[in-house]
């Protein structure tokens, strides 16, 4: 396998641009070889396609100039006026259609190789995947995950910079995935990569379907309009030649699950808590410990299943896992062992445990509902207060805040709001909005704009037996305001705080 070089995971071999242009169904204007692809000038080395995109903040046809500079081979563009002269490029209706092509044809068509599980839906998707890939290996499947956390190809692990990459990014992974011997991919799918068409190309055998509830009303308009992101995936179903069995595994237990069956031309096959389901679980028990269940599968006799995950939202996912790993050819004991100890996901109800007589968990929760799960579950494991330190996110739909804050008003004792990530916001005036929904639900919120801060505050003031819920960034490093970027880990931050007061590791 070629190493990576060059700071990127993968260099396509050389293609002629006139090759490339009628693949893609662009003009081509000039010749040229094209040994790299990219959107961005910055990174721009010789021999690349340069993509101009318009984009939200600035156009990149405006970069063009610098592109080349730095060596650009050709350019992808909407506008041929733009080009200078004697440039060569190909010219295509919609850029952002065009490099997602142009990134398939260059790196071979990766997914066309690979068993593509892609797993879309508001909340769940980063446990979802993780747990395919678990249930996939006891099979001795060779599995890949895509996601917010990270990317994971064999035993390496590759840093995530959001929850679906850009096309020529995504196309290098899954050809980096290709050549390290994987032979299927769980991948997270976002509404913003479908209906920015970054994974366009992207041939999918399996789509997953965990919920829809109410978030990203910042990018789509509605409901309605996020939906129909979404469904993209299931109508893109069905037209490949597949590497395996090709199905549309729906939660049976999600009113929106419903409208796809009619949306996408392969089978069905649903999991849930409905009597319904193909896939279902009966006699769920969470604890501390996680959660037990017995898991019907159409007419066999019952199974237990027990996975180290609390909450019915991380059973579904675990159902979602072994639908997907049944369709897979999996043994159904290879699964159930695989899952009875598999390891949590970062930030995604992880415990920080140094031996404080309170429970302290960091999770990713920054949505009504998925405030709701979380929350849900810690009521059930707290003997004393319910703490929750939470924000709602700046430059993002403000209409959930009030949401958020009704939610957390009514399932924790002690509510405290703080920042997220304010961006461009002022940190004060998103407390307030939050705060809002605090005071509907009957609930006296603590107002402390500082993090760090809020995060200390409720650990000093923590007794035993009370239960501190850290939501909203989960797994994420950093903190974004207006004018810079901090380092800030709730979990680190969390640690911190415990160890001021005396407990350590």
């Amino acid at each position: 396998m070629t190493p990576k070089h060059g700071g990127r995971l993968w260099h396509p071999t050389p293609m002629d641009l006139a090759q490339l242009g009628q693949a893609v169904g662009a003009r081509v204007r000039g010749t040229a070889t094209v040994t790299g692809i990219t959107y961005d000038s910055r990174l721009v080395e010789p021999g690349d396609l340069f993509c101009a995109i318009p984009g939200f903040r600035t156009d990149g046809h405006r970069y063009i100039a610098e592109a080349r500079a730095r060596g650009a081979a050709a350019l992808l563009v909407e506008r041929v006026d733009v080009v200078p002269q004697g440039c060569p490029a190909l010219v295509v209706p919609h850029s952002r259609i065009g490099i997602a092509h142009a990134a398939r044809e260059l790196f071979a068509d990766p997914s066309r190789q690979l068993w593509m599980v892609g797993v879309t839906g508001t909340n769940g998707k980063t446990t979802s995947t993780h747990l395919i890939r678990r249930v996939l290996l006891a099979g001795g499947i060779r599995c890949g995950v895509i996601g917010t956390v990270y990317t994971m190809v064999g035993s390496e692990t590759l840093p995530s910079e959001r929850t679906t990459p850009e096309a020529p990014d995504l196309q290098a992974t899954l050809r980096y995935m290709v050549e390290a011997g994987e032979q299927a991919v769980a991948m997270e799918v976002s509404s913003h990569s479908l209906a920015l068409h970054r994974v366009e190309g992207v041939q999918y055998d399996v789509g997953v379907f965990t919920n829809l509830t109410q978030d990203h009303l910042d990018f789509h308009q509605d409901m309605e309009e996020y939906f129909a992101a979404k469904a993209l995936l299931f109508e893109g179903l069905g037209h490949r030649v597949s590497k395996g069995p090709q199905r549309a595994v729906l939660n049976a237990d999600d009113p929106w699950a419903g409208r796809l069956v009619g949306l996408t031309t392969v089978p069905i096959l649903s999991y849930g808590f409905a009597p319904s389901a193909d896939v279902r679980a009966e006699a769920v028990e969470i604890g501390t410990w996680g959660s037990r269940f017995m898991l019907r599968l159409a007419d066999e006799n019952p199974t237990p299943v027990a996975v180290p995950l609390g909450g019915r939202f991380n059973v579904s996912n675990t159902l979602a896992a072994l639908a997907v790993g049944r369709l897979a050819g999996v043994p159904l004991d290879r699964m159930v062992e695989a899952l009875a100890s598999v390891p949590g996901v970062p930030g995604r109800f992880e415990r920080i445990d140094q031996g404080q007589p309170f429970s302290v968990v960091v999770d990713y929760a920054h949505s009504p509902d998925g405030l709701m799960n979380v929350l849900s579950t810690a009521r059930e494991l707290t003997a004393g207060r319910l703490v929750a330190v939470f924000g709602a996110g700046g430059d993002r739909d403000r209409s959930k805040r009030p949401l958020m804050g009704e939610v957390v008003g009514r399932l924790a004792e002690w509510p405290i709001i703080t920042s997220d990530n304010p961006r461009g916001e002022d940190p004060a005036a998103i407390l307030q909005d939050v705060a809002a929904g605090v005071a509907q639900a009957g609930g006296q919120p603590t107002l402390i704009v500082d993090r760090r801060q809020a995060i200390y505050e409720a650990c000093r003031a923590a007794k035993p037996g009370d239960v501190v819920m850290i939501l909203g960034k989960g797994h994420e490093a950093f903190q974004v305001f207006a004018d810079r970027v901090v380092r800030f880990d709730d979990r680190q931050v969390a640690r911190d705080a415990l160890a001021s007061l005396g407990y350590q590791p």
